[in-house]
């Protein structure tokens, strides 16, 4: 017995040293996949909590001190939002903790980059207590994420067409044939693709006999912007292309569809009523795993992006070189006492991260309305539906932006 108890005890502590070490060295390697395992992580504990806590919320005398207990959802959408709380939290403290730095000389740079166990310590302790703090610190939390979950939203959108145009450009600067063509075949792809779905749009959600305006004029409306990109881009003054055009035009059209079926289940008009009754859980296990991916590139391409979060002295922020050029020894010399800018802005990553925190715990609950109209589905509400249509319309008019302010200003830099 002895014996065994003490080959249970090594079989621990080998077990623990070895997840101490993974942690450590993806930590290393890497410090954002590892901020991105821990983000994954807390939405899988929001998603857990949603499902098994409601009772112990309900017992809980300082969550539930009302006259009439609440329904069982809405102590689900109360253990998301304290579990996004904390996320918010954590990452919000470690934004403002990495305020500023410039080089990996900062002492600072060791922590973004290490010290994990201490830190999933830390970020569940700090998820624990937000099950102790009263109502109404939630509620105003649940507020202000309707904009949160917009600013981040904006943050996608700006992006996509970081993403877009460099795509463009780096087609265009092989300046061979083949890749001309490969620009034609890919928007003409997106335009059928755009069309193609525009023409589901109008069977699933304008049903015939019904009255849906409302319905029909959003998906006109996108058709519209499908047209003003093309004929904006193909301008004579802007000389532009359709690639980033295609492109645009189908992810507008996508965000349409995300906000007509993120219309209420019981709405005449939304055409997928019939199929959302007999959701199964696989289908709504993919539709967070999908929410986790978008959420997770969203913060992993903000974090590596050249143009919103470099450093002031790093790299790609484009540093100034010496008028006089040094000797080769000096030049090594000079290597070694200058130390290594950081390449991203640690603390607007984190920012990003806290904004994600919003806006997943939004996803989860429905944006947080009549959550007894969304059940146990994800994403599902009127203002859902109206945050998806703005994103549209900003998305819209960025892109236009992008291709005529050059024009409109042509002595600045964009």
């Amino acid at each position: 017995m002895w014996a065994a108890s003490c080959l249970a005890s090594c079989c621990a502590a080998c077990a623990c040293e070895a997840c101490r070490t993974a942690v450590g060295s993806i930590g290393r390697r890497s410090a954002r996949i590892a901020y991105c395992g821990l983000f994954a992580l807390s939405l899988l504990t929001s998603w857990v909590l949603r499902e098994v806590a409601a009772p112990l919320l309900q017992s809980i005398p300082w969550i539930n001190h009302f006259h009439k207990t609440p329904d069982r959802e809405w102590f689900e959408t109360d253990a998301v939002l304290r579990v996004s709380l904390g996320n918010f939290l954590f990452f919000t403290i470690l934004a403002g903790i990495m305020a500023g730095i410039k080089d990996q000389k900062d002492p600072r740079d060791k922590i973004h980059h290490g010290g994990w166990m201490a830190k999933i310590f830390c970020w569940a302790v700090i998820v624990f207590l937000m099950f102790l703090v009263p109502n109404g610190v939630v509620s105003f939390y649940e507020s202000i994420s309707k904009f949160g979950s917009g600013l981040f939203l904006l943050v996608q959108v700006v992006l996509l067409l970081d993403f877009v145009h460099g795509w463009n450009e780096n087609w265009v600067a092989k300046d061979e044939q083949f890749w001309y063509m490969a620009l034609l075949v890919v928007s003409v792809v997106c335009y059928i693709a755009t069309f193609s779905f525009s023409g589901l749009l109008f069977h699933w959600f304008t049903p015939s006999g019904q009255d849906c305006g409302l319905n029909l004029f959003f998906i006109v409306f996108t058709l519209m912007l499908v047209f003003l990109f093309a004929i904006v881009a193909l301008h004579p003054k802007i000389n532009g292309s359709l690639l980033p055009a295609s492109v645009i035009a189908l992810y507008c059209t996508y965000l349409c569809y995300s906000a007509l079926s993120s219309e209420p289940r019981d709405y005449k008009c939304n055409g997928l009523h019939n199929h959302s009754k007999a959701m199964s859980t696989g289908s709504l296990t993919l539709g967070l795993i999908t929410t986790i991916l978008s959420v997770v590139y969203s913060a992993v391409r903000a974090g590596s992006s050249a143009t919103v979060l470099s450093a002031p002295d790093s790299p790609r922020a484009g540093a100034d070189k010496p008028l006089l050029p040094f000797s080769k020894a000096d030049e090594e010399e000079a290597k070694k006492d200058v130390p290594k800018p950081v390449t991203y802005s640690y603390s607007f990553f984190h920012l990003i991260f806290s904004l994600a925190s919003m806006y997943s715990a939004m996803l989860l609950t429905g944006w947080s309305t009549s959550v007894g109209e969304s059940g146990k589905l994800v994403d599902v509400g009127w203002p859902s539906v109206w945050v998806r249509m703005a994103t549209q319309w900003a998305t819209a008019g960025l892109f236009v932006w992008s291709l005529v302010a050059p024009i409109l200003f042509p002595d600045r830099e964009f």
